[in-house]
């Protein structure tokens, strides 16, 4: 009997420890624990190698013999390097989005599942510009996926947590606050925009890794490809930027390029005040395209461009780099500045006309290319070009545009519309047998609306 009471006594302790320890997980079950439990399952880690041309060492005989190493002479040969980054399923069919600069340049891509499954991963489509790329990866069975959110209502200090791969590190949660939206910044030699910033730690591995809010829902797409050793400081692509690229590189494979038909010029302080813009922000538009885009939504020369999508527009850089993230079709809205009084308009981009990719060559660059047994070579140099003036001829092959390789005509004017709103545009030309890298600048005095 004794026996009895006590095995009792000791199997109630037991349930009470039990439910004592279940209350406590239950009351430590906060929102960001949920978050990671819910979306893990569909953050993968991404693996990429990429060949590359290397110079090797090669050893004389005496060295050889002594095991010696130096030697002057060396040899060519292929080393593979390899990448990792982060990716999110978005589709359960084996749709996955990551950063551009996780797999530019791979030669092979594979994916590791939550379960721990390794797959080959296709590349359906990726754009340098954004940051963004889409991998495919193929399963017999649907995938857990997360869900694509909305960016465009973020709150700054409203809480939001980070999954990926940092240094190899799979699965690694960080968790912060969204510390503001919008960002513009430089990287690799180009100008990112509209970023969310927060303090969340992201670091290199988390690139192509989800930010998410406290739903589960994907509010941004992680980079890290902002150096100088910068603490607390993380940027992320904004979903809403992120559902439109994805769309366009899901059905096209690239972004198509977007044409509004406008020119704008930086602000200066005389002209904001001589049309009475109080502001230090801005951007002034000098030319509007009969029939395009612009004109329609009543765009006129002279107007202040204040805003796009509900962003500040600091300048005409910043105003065509934003241009970047919308696809032809999708529209924007635009606050413009008139006459004293602020208006919105909406602008749908259209795709860039072809009657005026040949323009464009011609007009800022001084140049016209036709095909020519499988290459591309020049046809004609406008005299008093920048062209002519660093001897260009006809004749001459080109073999890059902004270190793309172009073979066809076709290929040439895509690559030109890409670089069209940079200043300059980097050409790789042939002549004989030697090649040449030489910098063109657009000049910007012919009228040709961007």
């Amino acid at each position: 009997m004794k026996g009895g009471v006590m095995r009792w006594a000791t199997l109630l302790a037991a349930l009470i420890a039990t439910g004592s320890a279940s209350a406590d997980l239950a009351r430590r079950r906060d929102a960001v624990v949920e978050v990671v439990q819910k979306v893990s399952p569909a953050v993968v880690y991404i693996g990429t190698e990429q060949e590359v041309e290397a110079r090797f060492r090669r050893r004389s005989p005496l060295e050889e013999f002594f095991g010696g190493f130096g030697g002057e002479r060396g040899e060519r040969g292929r080393q593979k390097i390899q990448g990792l980054g982060s990716g999110v399923i978005i589709d359960p069919t084996g749709i996955i989005v990551t950063n551009d600069h996780v797999i530019r340049g791979a030669s092979t891509i594979h994916v590791v599942l939550a379960d721990g499954r390794s797959l080959d991963a296709e590349v359906i489509g990726s754009d340098a510009n954004n940051d963004l790329a889409v991998l495919k990866v193929t399963t017999k069975e649907p995938l857990p996926i997360a869900k694509l959110g909305i960016s465009s209502d973020l709150m700054i200090g409203e809480t939001v947590v980070a999954i990926g791969s940092p240094f190899g590190l799979s699965k690694t949660v960080t968790a912060g606050v969204v510390s503001a939206t919008g960002r513009t910044f430089r990287a690799d030699n180009r100008v990112y925009n509209d970023f969310v910033q927060t303090d969340a730690a992201i670091n290199p591995g988390n690139s192509g890794g989800p930010l998410l809010n406290v739903d589960g829902e994907i509010i941004g797409i992680n980079t890290a490809i902002f150096g100088g050793g910068a603490q607390g400081i993380g940027f992320a692509i904004p979903a809403d930027k992120v559902r439109r690229i994805v769309d366009e590189l899901t059905r096209f494979g690239k972004l198509r390029p977007a044409w509004v038909g406008l020119d704008a010029v930086d602000l200066t302080p005389r002209a904001a005040r001589q049309l009475g813009w109080d502001r230090s922000y801005g951007a002034l538009v000098t030319a509007v395209e009969d029939g395009s885009p612009a004109a329609q939504a009543g765009v006129r020369r002279g107007d202040i461009v204040a805003e796009l999508g509900g962003s500040r527009i600091q300048d005409a850089e910043d105003f065509d780099t934003r241009v970047r993230g919308y696809p032809a079709r999708s529209a924007f809205a635009l606050v413009l500045f008139r006459e004293g009084a602020s208006r919105t308009v909406q602008v749908t981009p259209s795709e860039f006309p072809a009657r005026m990719v040949e323009a464009l060559a011609w007009d800022r660059l001084g140049l016209r290319v036709k095909e020519n047994r499988g290459v591309l070579t020049l046809s004609g140099v406008r005299g008093g070009s920048a062209a002519a003036e660093v001897g260009l001829e006809p004749g001459d092959t080109i073999l890059r545009v902004n270190n793309q390789p172009v073979t066809t005509a076709d290929a040439f004017k895509e690559a030109l519309l890409t670089a069209r709103r940079g200043r300059s545009v980097l050409l790789l030309v042939r002549r004989g047998r030697y090649g040449y890298h030489i910098t063109l600048p657009f000049e910007q005095d012919t009228g040709q609306s961007l």
